[in-house]
This record gives C-alpha cells, structure tokens and sequence, in this order.
C-alpha cells in the first residue's frame, strides 16, 4: 500500500466517522442550529486534515528501523543548547532482506543525535560518496550479541558497542533521552542470486 492511498484511507475514515455523525444527530433533540453547526465543523475537519496530510509527506519517521538495511544518505543535525535543540540524525535507507536484496521502497528516519552515533554516518557517508554501498543494522547500547555483517567478517565504521535491535520511536526512554540506539555500518555485500538453470 503506498502512502498516498494511506492518506487517502485515512481521509475516507474521518469522512465516515462524519457520516456517523450525521446520522447520530438525526435521532437527537438538538436544536437545529447545534446540528448544523457540528456537521459543518465535522465537514470542515475531515477536509482540513486531508491536506494537512499531505504536509506529513518527507517527514523523517519516528519508528524503529529495519533490522537490516542499505544507507542510501544521512543528514546530521548538531545540537544548538543556544535555541535548545537536541539534534538529530536523518538516515534515509532502504530495507533488504536476507539476500541483501533492496525492498525498492526507500524511507527516512530519524534518530536522536548523539556525538558517538553521528561521527559513524559521517564516516559512512564519507565512503557513499566514494561510491561504496554500506549496508547496515541499528544495535541498543547493551550487552551486544547477534551476528554482524551475515556472510563475511564485521567491518565497522566508527566502532561502537553493539546490542540488540531497539524499540525505536518518539515514546522510547532511550530515545528521549538521546541514549538510544547505535548503528553499525559495513560494506554491502552483493544480493544472492538464486542459481541459473543448466543448459
């Protein structure tokens, strides 16, 4: 399901809960006005969010990432405690599964700046622009554990302490605080082809 047609369900369901309305309103002992009144804020909302909607669109997400993905770009936000802004790091990917094959359906997402973590996509974004594809995994600060970089040796960029995938999101303790997660970079691998027939 693409995004536009999310909006667009999203938009469909006010437009619903709109009719629900009205109807609702037909078996009370309102005054007229009162009825009038809520049908044309409810009209007015439902039409108001479907183009708000549409300002959402490129808004780095705040959920948890794939648990293994190809970096595709970054931009890192520094901390500014002149205008109290805590920073971020946006991290445009796209997702691979367990060939290395790419989803073909890239994403942005954002995660809380930490010094540690933004010195490794600076790094990383040093070798894109060499034109080396990274692919990479996000790691909690924690314990470690997990297999890094399937099929070849870990080669990380920036070092870091590894761990397990993280919960992610704007409700996350970690990521309120700008503990959160790390990232571990390593070069791509190339996708696993699946084996060509015998003449």
């Amino acid at each position: 399901m693409s995004l536009q047609s999310e909006i667009l369900g999203l938009a469909i369901a006010y437009a619903a809960l709109g009719v629900l309305l009205l109807i609702a309103l037909t078996r009370t002992n309102l005054p007229v006005k009162a009825k009038t009144g809520a049908i044309i804020a409810t009209s007015v909302l439902y039409v108001f969010v479907f183009f708000r909607l549409h300002g959402l669109l490129g808004w780095s997400a705040y959920e948890a990432m794939p648990p293994k993905f190809e970096l595709l770009w970054a931009r890192v936000v520094e901390s500014n405690f002149v205008n109290n802004e805590a920073g971020a790091i946006h991290l445009w990917v796209e997702e691979l599964d367990e060939k290395n094959r790419p989803s073909q359906v890239p994403r942005a997402f954002v995660l809380p700046y930490s010094a540690a973590l933004a010195q490794k996509v600076e790094a990383a974004k040093s070798e894109l622009m060499l034109g080396h594809h990274l692919w990479g995994k996000p790691k909690d600060f924690g314990s470690g554990g997990g297999e890094d970089n399937p099929g070849g040796a870990a080669v990380r960029i920036g070092g870091g302490i590894g761990g397990d995938p993280p919960g992610g999101g704007p409700l996350d303790t970690k990521f309120l605080s700008g503990g959160g997660p790390s990232i571990e970079f390593a070069p791509l691998p190339p996708p696993t082809l699946p084996p060509k027939d015998e003449p």
